[in-house]
């Protein structure tokens, strides 16, 4: 009894023993020849979201020197999808004409109808297709700050030069908070501040673009107020781009203007770089004024976007709640035409008025 208690004890010890020992040796061989990832020890290493790394940086004088920026149109397939093929064509026929800048995804890129993945990839595609050809700045302004600095940096993390940056819409903020909000922002790369009161409610007033600009990255502001605010600033030195077509032409050449960031100049790139170019024209200004003031006639962009259709450069396709102009206003686009000269218009088509039933309509995409 007293040989199989003793033989008991031995194998329970063994039983308790032996395994220890295993599991210690193999924690010790797994951890001695465990190494820590290459990535984690290389000194001042970012994450690849950080608005530092870019593949494309460039200055805020490059910035500041644009004379015509166009705010590019974004073109859609039949179920609401990007139309990259069009896109590219309408990107390509800016470069042909000597535009030097394209906004994407602002209001006349539809980015207010756009998810930021979509925002951020159209963003992306610009700036790895045409990125060497013009600057590529994007609109990642939003009334929400958190949103702004997160799509900010991921702008800027797939390359783009610059961003437009808009102030806080109808949540508006007290002055103080929209110093903040952009200061947020502005630490990432070269920004244009974009002060449209039409549309966000709430003028951004000289006091504040004047404590903005102390910032390195600050390149300029998009003022859509009027040329006597344009004079508030050129005659502080502060770089002053035309928001209104209609008006660009005197900023330019009379107020001290750098450039225009513009609509029509997707439809006349040509002749907009004249504009901004060449030189004061009044007779070239005034033969524009007419597609300008059609153009404007409904918010933007369902004049452009009419327009572009009926030149054939684009599909006859709506994002809603955007929708074509009517029938009339569609025959006076043709007629403007033939005035202007299809040969200044984008596009190798003849232009058409299009019927209502040619338009396609998309409410989800």
């Amino acid at each position: 009894m007293a040989t199989l208690q003793s033989c008991s004890v031995c194998l329970r010890e063994s039983a308790l023993q032996l395994p220890r020992h295993h599991l210690t040796d193999n924690y010790m061989s797994r951890t001695a020849k465990w190494k820590c990832p290459r990535a984690a020890v290389i000194p001042n290493f970012h994450l690849p979201m950080r608005s530092f790394e870019v593949k494309n940086r460039t200055s805020v004088d490059d910035i500041k020197s644009l004379r015509l920026i166009t705010a590019i149109k974004t073109p859609y397939l039949p179920d609401g999808r990007f139309d990259l093929e069009a896109y590219d064509a309408l990107v390509n026929m800016q470069i042909e004409n000597g535009a030097e800048g394209v906004i994407v995804g602002g209001t006349t890129g539809e980015g207010q109808l756009m998810s930021w993945d979509e925002h951020i990839m159209l963003i992306g595609h610009t700036i790895n297709c045409y990125g060497g050809s013009i600057k590529v700045i994007g609109n990642t302004g939003s009334n929400s700050t958190r949103e702004a600095i997160h799509a900010t940096e991921q702008g800027f993390a797939v390359g783009m030069h610059a961003a437009l940056h808009i102030n806080p819409y109808y949540g508006k903020t007290s002055l103080e908070g929209l110093v903040a909000h952009l200061d947020s922002v502005m630490s990432m790369g070269p920004t244009i501040v974009y002060n449209v009161p039409s549309r966000t409610g709430q003028d951004i007033p000289p006091r504040v673009i004047h404590r903005l600009a102390q910032s390195f990255n600050f390149a300029g502001i998009k003022e859509c107020v009027g040329n006597d605010r344009v004079d508030q600033y050129t005659d502080k030195g502060i770089v002053v781009w035309s928001g209104n077509d209609d008006e660009c032409h005197d900023s330019r050449w009379n107020h001290g203007a750098t450039g225009v960031i513009s609509v029509t100049s997707n439809l006349v790139p040509g002749l907009m770089r004249e504009l901004m170019f060449g030189g004061k024209n009044p007779s070239l200004n005034a033969k524009i004024m007419p597609l300008v003031e059609w153009l404007f006639q409904e918010p933007n962009p369902i004049g452009l976007n009419t327009a572009l259709a009926q030149l054939g450069v684009v599909r006859p396709v709506f994002r809603l709640p955007y929708v074509p102009l009517p029938l009339a206003k569609r025959v006076e686009f043709v007629n403007l035409v033939k005035q202007i000269g299809r040969e200044n218009f984008v596009g190798e088509k003849d232009v058409k008025v299009l019927n209502d039933d040619d338009f396609v309509l998309v409410s989800r995409y």
